[in-house]
């Protein structure tokens, strides 16, 4: 019986990946290397420790070589996360490592993520198997070492993502960003074999090398072999008979050079050795897998079949490396179980790849190809650019091209006609976004079909659009925009580098062509819809400097990888403006009881804080901006922490010549914190320990100007009347301070202060406007309540109670008379 079978390409490193990624919780096993070595080491990276920010995210990533044998992760992160309560995580908290062949990950879009990740944490392989072009994440883990060979994922390029926190609002701007950062480092080897002929795990396995030569060129209307135009390659094992015991497997490689219609894979002269055994080789089964880019296995393949009973056809193969292995079996049973009599199975391996000539393509190479050429845009970043078909009849100087003056016009069988166009994206644009656009003057009547590799069709395709209703928008890697009747607009995100196929589907071919005008466009952008105009392209590199990235800082309301998705309505921006700007009017309350009582510096602070404080939220939430961002919020978190350190400097009763000394220090240390790292949380504890030393130096210096030193002897031999005035210095002080301060205000400071405490630790990304305007009213309320909490003395020259202070006066007014 034949089998054939066919495995999504991109499923080949989901399979690997989840037996793989099972140890990133401790269920792997150690790989040990059997015999001698014969790799080489190709490239090692060390990624020092990073620090990832709460909504950041890093890229990295390694190229694999043909001849690449395993590849070694070490990762090494700050991530304490058990894997039971990942469900209970918020994916915007949710610290993630996402994998993906070809190009970057992209995990905000997915709807697949999360039950990747639920499945992995329960231990099951239902649900890996997901659709093509996706990709894997999984939680960060805290350390794990995993090692992946070559017949578990194909020899291009790997990337892999690291997430802190997923999902719409990553790309939001915020007023304030809470959360955990982690920190990772990761030790990248890739190992290469010595020996391009010896391939695998360990370089143990020979690989042959298929010689390829054109074999027949057929033209006219017809030949005996039933192909039109088309020029047939033929592949062999070196013209020579291999033979294979039972259960024995043979490797062999093959490139394909140019975009084929058809590789078919068949054995000839199959038979058993020695020839006089007993038995027939038609029950022997020589079992064929093909896998592109990789080494093929039982598990993990492209296509299989059985050669001797048919050949196996594969149809529209990808440009590239492609392996084959051939396995015999069923060898002792049909010779019913005498090895004495047979030992192998011979054959002679024959591919025939079918090509059809230069700007031609489809059945029987009937329909026209376009290679596209780059042309790169003027002041833009890099590779920005778009693309135009080489022919004559497309102007070189538009950005886009009439369909039909190059539209196929011949038709196969009845069928629709299919116009194909090949571009190339070049190394390192792996993070550029390919935009693909029809506009027409009348209904259109064109499907489009998009592969990597090979000539999509109606069966094989990466993505595709043919209507509203009918197109690959459940990719996540697929962004359908302002689709009608008349324009078909959408976007391949992060696409892979290599050879791409856009294949024209002329639905209109049956009934006659239309008399209206499509044009066509087709572009590398860096960011799609430009951020949907709320936000900036931001470009980057990834942590090895190889690849071009480009994402979205959206604006303050709106969110996704585009900045499409309106996180806060119009309404409700309104209102947090409002909360944030409005919220500082309470800085009236300090600053107008600083003016009553003639504390002009106080007075000073707090209106420009509450000033500053106003301007800058409403420069943050997008509602005006008076000066640069950063200026603003430099101004308003110094004068916030000089805000606080001044109401406790005014508690003290020193004079002006002191207190403008204490404020000017007070200042550079606050500005110094304000410039350097500004939103930390750790700088509210600095700013009150630096407000509570102010404090206390005033009380010391008041101390040490207005009393009197304890008469206490060297000897500390302490008679009762020395005792007798440190008790009554005691009172007196204690008697002092119980008159400096309104102790009702005090305590209602105390407790505005608390609920300030309380708001900034319940503030997140999400509930920041309303608990931080609470934050703006209670930190001035307290400061209000802590100014009222003074009683005046005289402008600050209280007199002290003690009896030498009496004593000194009389003295003083006798030698004045």
């Amino acid at each position: 019986m034949s089998e054939k079978s066919v495995l999504c390409p991109a499923s080949t490193l989901i399979l690997s990946l989840f037996t793989l990624f099972s140890c990133l919780f401790g269920h792997c096993n150690s790989v040990e290397q059997h015999g001698e070595a014969s790799t080489f080491t190709v490239s090692s990276f060390e990624y020092p420790e990073t620090q990832i920010r709460p909504f950041d995210m890093r890229y990295i990533r390694v190229d694999l070589p043909p001849w690449f044998s395993s590849i070694s992760i070490a990762l090494k992160s700050s991530v304490n996360l058990d894997i039971r309560s990942v469900g209970k995580v918020p994916k915007s908290e949710l610290p993630m490592i996402c994998f993906r062949e070809g190009s970057l990950p992209l995990p905000d879009d997915s709807s697949t993520w999360f039950r990747e990740l639920v499945s992995l944490s329960n231990s099951t392989f239902e649900g890996t198997q997901v659709l093509q072009n996706s990709e894997q994440c999984y939680p960060v883990p805290r350390n794990v070492t995993m090692k992946l060979t070559n017949d578990q994922i194909s020899a291009r390029v790997l990337y892999f993502g690291l997430f802190n926190g997923v999902g719409p609002t990553r790309t939001q701007s915020k007023m304030i960003v809470r959360g955990p950062s982690y920190s990772f480092a990761a030790n990248i080897t890739v190992e290469g074999c010595v020996t391009s002929t010896m391939q695998g795990q360990y370089c143990n396995q020979t690989v042959e090398q298929l010689s390829c030569g054109l074999s027949r060129n057929n033209s006219g209307n017809g030949s005996a072999s039933g192909f039109f135009n088309q020029s047939m390659v033929s592949c062999r094992n070196n013209f020579e008979t291999s033979c294979l015991e039972d259960e024995e497997i043979k490797i062999y490689t093959l490139e394909i050079l140019q975009i084929a219609e058809f590789l078919t894979i068949s054995a000839e002269d199959v038979r058993l050795r020695p020839l006089s055994s007993t038995g027939n080789s038609s029950g022997i089964d020589l079992i064929c897998y093909a896998r592109y880019g990789a080494m093929p296995s039982a598990t993990l393949h492209d296509y299989s079949g059985n050669l001797n009973e048919s050949p196996l056809v594969i149809n529209s193969p990808k440009v590239g490396q492609w392996y084959i292995s051939i396995l015999a079996l069923n060898l002792l049973k049909v010779i019913g179980g005498s090895q004495r009599n047979v030992s192998k199975v011979c054959y002679s391996l024959d591919l025939q790849e079918l090509e059809c000539p230069l700007g031609k393509a489809g059945p029987n190479c009937l329909s026209e190809r376009y290679m596209l050429q780059t042309v790169l845009r003027k002041d833009s970043i890099p590779f920005e650019s778009y693309f135009l078909p080489y022919s004559e009849k497309v102007m070189s100087d538009a950005a886009d091209f009439l369909l039909e003056p190059i539209l196929s016009s011949y038709s196969f069988g009845g069928e629709d006609t299919w116009t194909y166009f090949i571009l190339n994206i070049p190394r390192g644009a792996a993070g550029g976004n390919l935009h693909v656009q029809l506009t027409s003057d009348r209904k259109s009547n064109y499907a489009v079909y998009i592969r990597n590799g090979g000539l999509p069709s109606l069966v094989n395709w990466d993505f595709y659009y043919v209507n509203k209703s009918s197109s690959s928008r459940g990719s996540m890697f697929f962004a359908l925009y302002s689709s009608s009747e008349e324009k078909v607009d959408f976007y391949i995100l992060y696409i892979k580098e290599g050879l791409w196929n856009i294949a024209l589907r002329n639905l209109n071919s049956i009934g006659g062509t239309s008399n209206g005008q499509t044009t066509m466009s087709i572009s590398l952008e860096r960011c799609p819809k430009r951020c949907s105009y709320h936000g900036d392209c931001i470009s980057a590199l990834d942590a090895s400097g190889l690849t071009s990235y480009s994402f979205c800082d959206c604006d303050r309301t709106h969110g996704g990888f585009d900045c499409s998705i309106e996180i806060v309505s119009r309404q409700g921006h309104i209102w947090q403006s409002i909360a944030l700007i409005a919220s500082n009017g309470a800085a009236v309350l300090p600053a107008i009881w600083s003016l009553r009582q003639k504390a002009f510096a106080e007075w000073v602070i707090f209106t420009t804080s509450g000033i500053s404080s106003g301007l800058y939220h409403a420069c943050d939430v997008g509602t005006w901006c008076v000066l640069s961002f950063g200026v603003l919020q430099f101004f308003d978190f110094w004068l916030s922490f000089l805000a606080v350190v001044s109401t406790f400097v005014y508690l003290t009763t020193i004079g002006e010549v002191y207190k403008r000394a204490i404020h000017m220090v007070m200042t550079i240390l606050t500005a110094l914190m304000a410039i350097t790292n500004a939103t930390r949380s750790s700088n509210v504890i600095l700013v009150m320990a630096i407000g509570a030393l102010a404090l206390l130096v005033g009380w010391l210096i008041e101390l040490s100007s207005k009393y009197r030193p304890l008469p206490i002897s060297m000897d500390l031999c302490l008679n009762r009347l020395e005792r007798w005035r440190i008790r009554e210095w005691m009172n007196n002080l204690v008697k002092t301070l119980m008159k400096r301060f309104r102790w009702g205000f005090l305590l209602a400071g105390f407790i505005a202060l608390a609920m300030a405490a309380i708001s900034r630790n319940t503030e997140n990304s999400q509930n920041y406007w309303i608990w931080h305007s609470v934050w703006h009213v209670t930190i001035y309320t307290s400061s209000f309540f802590f100014l009222c909490s003074k009683v005046n003395t005289n402008g600050g020259n209280e007199r002290p109670t003690d009896e030498n202070y009496q004593s000194t006066r009389q003295d003083s007014l006798s030698r004045g008379s």
